[in-house]
């Protein structure tokens, strides 16, 4: 009686304990399934940004959501350290994930919205932006990086204690399968539960780093401007143009965070600088249509001797103001070259200077007008002079083995920004920006002819910038 009773019992604890894993293993296959269909959701079409680009949108979108649901988890855990009490888990779970919510819905939803949503104040810092704009972006970038850096010393663990499985298979063989140990062997034991812990916890220390640096970013680097001073041989330079300087300055996305006062304190440095020519290459408005006439303005008092001069790029076909600030820009005294050519006289000779809309081919999801089969397709007779040194000014630096066939000299570009979120301190192509363009920031060379891709002033998206300082250009020209 007592065996069929202890049979029974332990037959209903198996029973239990399968119930229980069957139960944890639903519920992980039930939210990866969701998470799954959330970052689909997200992401572009296969047919608008190719097989590559559908892949890494998915797996970014992938790692952004399940990074949101694990730092909720490690700000629970904490909480449960102050709060009492048995349903303070669940309790502390539902109030996390609602002010996540809120705040991606909000942040978020301005974008990916069906409606129109009311804009506030678009380029001035207001108390709104600083409470839930701010915090969000510091929250969103820092947790994606951490949650990056736990995946690696996840990773690392792993192989760690593969190679030592290995190991010990490796040493039980060499002792002919012997019972024993090898005399002298050193014992590769699984690490106890407190040193996984440990490392556990110095795991999510480190990967704490980047909310530091996203903080860094946020307050600090985004208004640190550099202003570069490259040096540009052109062999077919006229003696005329020998010391030519030119600043650029580029995607200044005129926003809360980028405010029509910090567009005027560069446009002070650049004036500083005393050069030739000023060229500008687009994206002077962020999302907001309605922050173009301040822009403008803020741009107006920019001087130099042969001009201020500009091409448009990808935010102003966005928010469909290419032909409304083209004509600002000209009331203020500053050119918009659209497919079309100014040469800049000295002495006797001439520069080619070419100005192009936005170029971009048709496998893309950015916008349903100006698609053409290759770049600066339409420009070779219109604007490229052989006989004369031509300067491109195109916003997007991927147009630049189309300029470099074509015999264009010089490029500048912008459209970049460096990356933004950049390890540019070890290498500039360590960048975010990186799949879309291999010309993140600096100057490039092909075929003889030349690329400049300058950083930029404003942020789009995060308004932080990491290892990508806002930069304004003086470019000297030399023959050599």
């Amino acid at each position: 009686m007592s065996e069929s009773l202890y049979s029974s019992g332990t037959n209903m604890a198996t029973m239990i304990i399968s119930l229980k894993a069957h139960k944890r293993v639903s519920s992980r296959v039930i939210t990866f399934s969701l998470v799954a269909f959330c970052a689909f959701w997200l992401t572009p079409s296969w047919r608008e940004v190719g097989p590559f680009g559908f892949l890494f949108f998915f797996a970014l979108f992938m790692m952004l959501i399940v990074s949101q649901i694990f730092w909720v988890g490690r700000v629970v855990d904490l909480g449960e350290r102050f709060i009492p009490g048995k349903p303070r888990r669940a309790w502390l779970t539902a109030i996390a994930s609602v002010v996540c919510l809120f705040f991606f819905a909000y942040n978020i939803g301005l974008y990916i919205s069906p409606w129109k949503i009311p804009r506030a104040d678009s380029t001035h810092l207001s108390l709104r932006h600083v409470l839930f704009e701010a915090p969000f972006w510091w929250w969103f970038v820092g947790s994606w990086a951490g949650f990056a850096l736990v995946l690696v010393f996840w990773a690392l663990d792993r192989v760690g204690r593969a190679a030592a499985w290995a190991c010990r298979k490796a040493r039980k063989v060499a002792a002919g399968h012997a019972a024993t140990p090898m005399p002298g062997g050193i014992a590769l034991d699984p690490p106890s539960p407190a040193r996984r812990r440990l490392l556990e916890q110095a795991a999510i220390a480190v990967s704490a780093v980047p909310f530091v640096a996203a903080a860094y970013g946020l307050l600090c680097e985004r208004l640190d401007v550099e202003v570069t001073h490259p040096r540009i041989a052109l062999a077919r330079l006229p003696k005329a143009f020998e010391g030519f300087r030119i600043v650029q300055l580029s995607d200044f996305h005129i926003s809360p965070f980028t405010t029509a006062d910090e567009i005027r304190r560069c446009v002070t440095i650049a004036n500083g600088l005393k050069a030739d020519l000023v060229a500008l290459t687009g994206d002077y408005v962020g999302d907001d249509p309605a922050t173009q006439g301040e822009v403008v303005q803020a741009l107006a008092d920019l001087r130099a001797p042969f001009g201020v001069f500009g091409c448009l790029g990808n935010h102003e076909i966005y928010t469909e103001t290419e032909d409304s600030i083209t004509r600002l820009f000209a009331a203020a005294g500053i050119r918009i070259l659209r497919q079309e050519r100014s040469p800049i006289q000295s002495h006797g000779e001439a520069l080619n200077l070419i100005g192009v809309d936005y170029q971009q081919k048709r496998i893309s999801r950015d916008h349903d007008g100006h698609l053409v089969d290759r770049y600066l397709e339409g420009s070779e007779k219109l604007v490229v002079m052989p006989d004369m040194v031509n300067v491109l000014l195109s916003h997007n630096p991927n147009s630049f083995d189309r300029a470099a066939e074509l015999g264009i000299d010089l490029t500048l570009a912008g459209h970049s920004h460096g990356g933004q979120l950049a390890l540019s301190f070890i290498n500039r192509g360590l960048a975010l920006v990186y799949p879309e363009t291999p010309y993140v920031s600096g100057r490039y060379e092909k075929r003889g002819s030349q690329l400049y891709v300058n950083r930029g002033i404003g942020t789009t998206g995060p308004p932080i910038r990491l290892g990508a300082r806002p930069e304004i250009t003086l470019l000297e020209l030399s023959r050599t």
